[in-house]
């Protein structure tokens, strides 16, 4: 990794389609900024715990499963192996359709080149302190206010900028998500600033 590389710490509930959006506009900023993204788990069911609704409607807990996969996938093959994990839990697994959600935890594991024995982790509470860490790691960086994901930002002078989202619903491109990568940082470095709106949400693109 080269020195002047800027950081951005990405912690996701590889379960939200809106996540899924913010997550490939950080690769494209990849590619047009000097920008290195590392990923790390969150857990919408881990902080939705104790609410009296429901916001995900998911009584029988089922986001747990994708999120303690990912867990294990960090655990023991390290952040890069996760992000591949991530791209492949959404992509592969071919015909699905543009509103589908994310597809058989198998299938994504092998197509990252990862045992697909672990996904026998998302029927076991093995790594769910695994998952609470990194939650806690994340959103004590933040605030239990916002949900996923949240990214922070470490320049290669040491400053750090936190946010929340953005959340879009397409995924911007090329200069286009320089741009916005630019004006994100700009607007959540400013002391004091808490929340920023755009129109109502529109379904998300996921491709």
């Amino acid at each position: 990794m080269a020195e002047d590389k800027t950081i951005a710490d990405f912690w996701f509930d590889p379960s939200c389609p809106y996540t899924w959006v913010i997550s490939r506009w950080l690769l494209e900023v990849e590619k047009v900024r000097p920008v290195e993204v590392r990923w790390h788990v969150m857990s919408l069911s881990v902080l939705n715990e104790g609410r009296d609704d429901d916001p995900e409607g998911d009584p029988e807990g089922y986001l747990w499963v994708p999120v303690r996969v990912c867990a294990a996938v960090r655990q023991h093959h390290g952040q890069e192996a996760l992000g591949r994990f991530y791209t492949a839990l959404w992509t592969a697994g071919g015909d699905r359709g543009e509103d589908e959600w994310i597809g058989s935890l198998e299938d994504a594991l092998a197509a990252a080149g990862l045992p697909v024995e672990l996904a026998d982790a998302g029927m076991s509470a093995e790594y769910d302190e695994a998952v609470r860490a990194s939650h806690a790691e994340g959103v004590g960086l933040i605030g239990g206010h916002v949900g996923t994901p949240v990214t922070a930002v470490t320049d290669p002078g040491g400053g750090r900028t936190v946010f929340f989202g953005p959340v879009v619903s397409r995924i911007p491109s090329g200069e286009q998500a320089g741009r916005l990568w630019d004006g994100t940082l700009l607007v959540a470095g400013v002391p004091g600033f808490h929340e920023l709106k755009g129109v109502p949400h529109e379904e998300p693109r996921l491709r």
